[in-house]
C-alpha cells in the first residue's frame, strides 16, 4: 500500500513540474523576444511565498496543480500600463507571439522525449506493435478443451489430459520448419497449420542446429476462439515471448527515440479523434458498466494507474505513463480552440491572413480581434471540457481503469 501511495504522489509530482515548466516555456520564450512578464508562480490559491528579480514576481501558491505566467497584453483587450504598453504582447511580430504561445506544448513535447530517452537508455523503450514470434516453443503443456475466456486462462493441467507436444518428442527451444508438409516463418503460421489437422503429423524442427522429424499425434480439442467455440488440433505448445522493452544504447537512443515518439504522436492524434465517441462509454461506468481500458482518464485516473505501476515494480510503465501524458497535453493545447493556446494562436495568425489579404486589395491593417465576440464560443467550449472533466475524475475514483 505504501508503494502505491508512493507512485500516486510521485505520478501527480511529475504531471505538476511538467505544467509548471509549461508555464516556464512561455516565460522564457516571452522575455527573449523583450516582452513584459509580469509574474511567474507554480500552483494556483493563496500565495506561499514570493519575490521579486527585476520586473518579475515569482513565486509559490498553496495549490501545486501546474501554474501560470501573466504576460503583459496577451491580447489588445488586456489592461496595461503606459510604461507597458510599448512592451505588450500583442503588439509584436507574428512569429514572435507564436512561438510564445507554441512554447508550452513544445516544452511539454521536449519532456516527454527527454523521458523516453532516458528509458531507451536505461531500462529500454517499450515494443508497442505486436510481434509475430518465431516458432520456437518456449514451454509445452496439455491439450484440453477451453469453452470460456476463463478456462482458456486457466494453465493447468488436469490428471491424464495428453500432452502431444512432450509425448512425441518435441522439446524447449525446437523450432518448427514444417507441420504436415506444410513450411511456417511464424508462431501464427504454425498455429494455424495445427488447428487445421488432426491425427498423427510430422513436425519438422531444428534442434541445436540439427533437422529432426517427429511424429505429433495430434487430438482434437474444443477451443474458444474469435469465431466461437469450434474443434481445433491442439498440442500444447507456448512461443517464446518477444522482449517487452528493448534497450539502445547512449547513440542509437537518439534515434529509436525520435522514431518512438512518431509513433506515440500519431498513436496521440488517433486517441483525440476518437475522445468524443468515447465519452458515453466513461458515463456507461460511472453508473456500474465495465470500465473500458481506451476511455479517457482525468489526472487522478493517470495517478492511479502510476501508483499501481509503482507499487508492481513497473517502472517502464509509470515513464512511459509520462512521457505519453505530456505528449497528450501538448497535442491537445495546440487545438485551435480558445482558451487554449492553440486558439490564440488561430486568432494570431487570422489578424495575419486578414491584413495580408487588405494590403492586397490597398486597404490598411484591420485592428485586433475583439476577444469579446468569441467569448460566447469560448464559455462553451470551457463549460464541455469542465463536464469532461467532473464525469473522468468521477469515473476515476468510481469504475477507476486497473493494471491486469
Amino acid at each position: 500500500m505504501l508503494a502505491y501511495i508512493i507512485g500516486v504522489v510521485l505520478f501527480a509530482l511529475g504531471i505538476c513540474v511538467s505544467v509548471a515548466l509549461h508555464e516556464a516555456g512561455h516565460m522564457v520564450t516571452a522575455k527573449a523576444f523583450g516582452m513584459k512578464v509580469r509574474r511567474y508562480f507554480v500552483g494556483f490559491g493563496p500565495t506561499v511565498f514570493s519575490w521579486r528579480r527585476g520586473e518579475t514576481e515569482y513565486g509559490l501558491k498553496w495549490i501545486p496543480l501546474g501554474g501560470f505566467c501573466d504576460i503583459a497584453g496577451m491580447t489588445a483587450l488586456d489592461e496595461v500600463t503606459p510604461e507597458e504598453a510599448p512592451r505588450a504582447m500583442w503588439r509584436f511580430k507574428t512569429w514572435k507571439r507564436t512561438v510564445v504561445m507554441s512554447a508550452g506544448s513544445i516544452t511539454h513535447f521536449i519532456l516527454g522525449f527527454v523521458v523516453l530517452y532516458l528509458m531507451a537508455v536505461t531500462m529500454g523503450l517499450p515494443n508497442l506493435t505486436p510481434v509475430d514470434t518465431s516458432p520456437v516453443l518456449a514451454s509445452t503443456s496439455c491439450a484440453r478443451s477451453a469453452t470460456t475466456e476463463q478456462q482458456v486462462q486457466d494453465t493447468s493441467c488436469p490428471p491424464g489430459t495428453p500432452r502431444p507436444a512432450q509425448e512425441a518428442g518435441l522439446m524447449p527451444g525446437d523450432k518448427i520448419l514444417s507441420v504436415g508438409g506444410k513450411p511456417v516463418a511464424s508462431w501464427t503460421e504454425m498455429l494455424a497449420a495445427v488447428q487445421a489437422t488432426s491425427g498423427r503429423t510430422e513436425f519438422d524442427v531444428v534442434r541445436n542446429g540439427q533437422n529432426l522429424a517427429l511424429i505429433v499425434d495430434v487430438p482434437k480439442v474444443q477451443r474458444l476462439t474469435s469465431t466461437g467455440v469450434r474443434d481445433v488440433g491442439m498440442i500444447g505448445a507456448s512461443p517464446v515471448q518477444p522482449a517487452v522493452t528493448t534497450q539502445y544504447g547512449p547513440v542509437a537512443a537518439i534515434g529509436a527515440t525520435f522514431s518512438f515518439t512518431g509513433t506515440m504522436f500519431a498513436e496521440t492524434a488517433q486517441r483525440l479523434v476518437q475522445f468524443p465517441e468515447r465519452i458515453p462509454a466513461v458515463v456507461s461506468a460511472i453508473f456500474g458498466g465495465e470500465r473500458d481500458p481506451n476511455t479517457p482518464v482525468s489526472v487522478v485516473g493517470a495517478s492511479r494507474i502510476g501508483g499501481e505501476a509503482v507499487e508492481r515494480g513497473i517502472w517502464v510503465l509509470f515513464f512511459f505513463l509520462l512521457a505519453s501524458l505530456n505528449f497528450f497535453i501538448g497535442v491537445f493545447n495546440l487545438l485551435p480552440l480558445l482558451p487554449l493556446d492553440g486558439g490564440h494562436i488561430a486568432v494570431v495568425w487570422y489578424e495575419r491572413v486578414r491584413d495580408w489579404l487588405r494590403a492586397r486589395r490597398g486597404k490598411v491593417a484591420g485592428g485586433p480581434v475583439d476577444y469579446t465576440r468569441l467569448s460566447g464560443i469560448t464559455m462553451v467550449l470551457v463549460l464541455i471540457g469542465g463536464a469532461v472533466t467532473l464525469l473522468t475524475v468521477t469515473a476515476d475514483i468510481v469504475n477507476p481503469i486497473r493494471l491486469q
